[in-house]
């Protein structure tokens, strides 16, 4: 077992440790959710997530909010910023929530990693330790600025939370290394705040394993990308309990053209079952994809803590 995999297994005792008392996001004020790689996508989760607890919000990537604001939130409007970055760093999102300041927009900072330049540029701070070996992959501080918008949305995402994350991922484990065999198309699909961890999940084993990946809302996926799919696909469905009837039959219409598929909360070539509450879903499905990704890099004989091209913090000068 690598650090990779071992900061995927060992996640959960950070979660319960997470302390946000206080910091809550006001249904009055709409937000802005703001973050580069990973972050922009758990940003997509949370922006969503807020929205479902009745607060008006958007993802936007860090340097679009910086150059374009209006084009995601009226000038009229005036946001509260949510800043996401593990290592406080990030030069587009510290750029961004320095832009923020300057135009008398509050910031609320999520990172892990405390006393960081992004600290100093927020308002109000969210600040969790991760697991010490995460290495440039980010896993264990995915899932816990994931935890923080979902706080922050008011959602209940406690110690049951955690044992739902710790328990699915446990079930996963066991078929994922015979799915994925012989797979080299990665497809990933979620609706609502799943979508966001859909694209993370493809993110995360595209830059893991060296692989094609794609996300989209599953519906859509039959919108022309569907003429991808074929004997090589290895399609992940997440859920969702709104609609799961309607993705059942997209599963089914994709087995029958070749595709395994992974039904997370639902029918699949393999079903792993997904109890608690929809809103923590997404937080609940994210490790069983960061562990995907460690296994397809293993099958093509990667090592997930040299992927290529990358670096742990991405800065420009």
């Amino acid at each position: 077992m690598n650090a990779t995999e071992r900061g995927i297994r060992e996640q959960f005792p950070f979660w319960d440790r997470l302390s946000m008392e206080g910091v809550k996001a006001d249904p009055s004020v709409v937000h802005a959710v703001v973050g580069c790689g990973t972050s922009v996508h758990i940003a997509d989760s949370i922006a969503a997530t807020l929205c479902e607890q009745g607060v008006m919000a958007r993802a936007v990537p860090g340097n679009e909010w910086t150059c374009r604001r209006t084009s995601y939130v009226p000038a009229s409007v005036s946001p509260r910023v949510v800043a996401l970055s593990r290592s406080g760093e990030s030069t587009e999102t510290v750029a961004a929530a320095r832009a923020s300041r300057a135009a008398g927009l509050p910031v609320t900072a999520f990172t892990c990693a405390p006393g960081s330049t992004l600290c100093g540029e927020a308002d109000e701070l969210v600040e969790s330790d991760t697991h010490p070996e995460e290495d440039i992959v980010m896993t264990a501080s995915a899932s816990l600025m994931l935890l923080m918008g979902l706080r922050y949305a008011g959602v209940d995402a406690g110690p049951e939370t955690t044992a739902r994350a710790r328990a699915l991922l446990d079930t996963a484990d066991p078929h994922l290394a015979s799915l994925i065999r012989g797979r080299g198309h990665f497809v990933f699909l979620g609706g609502g705040a799943l979508y966001g961890v859909a694209r993370e999940g493809a993110l995360k084993l595209q830059e893991m394993s060296l692989s094609q990946t794609e996300a989209h809302h599953p519906l859509e996926y039959r919108h022309g990308p569907v003429s991808l799919i074929d004997e090589r696909s290895f399609v992940t469905i997440l859920y969702h309990p709104d609609t799961i009837e309607e993705e059942a039959r997209l599963a089914d219409e994709l087995i029958g053209k070749g595709a395994v598929v992974l039904g997370i909360g639902g029918p699949g070539t393999v079903t792993l079952p997904v109890d608690g509450p929809a809103s923590v879903r997404p937080l609940v499905c994210l490790p069983v994809l960061q562990l995907l990704g460690e296994y397809v890099a293993r099958d093509k004989g990667l090592d997930t803590l040299k992927p290529r091209h990358l670096t742990k913090v991405v800065t420009i000068g």
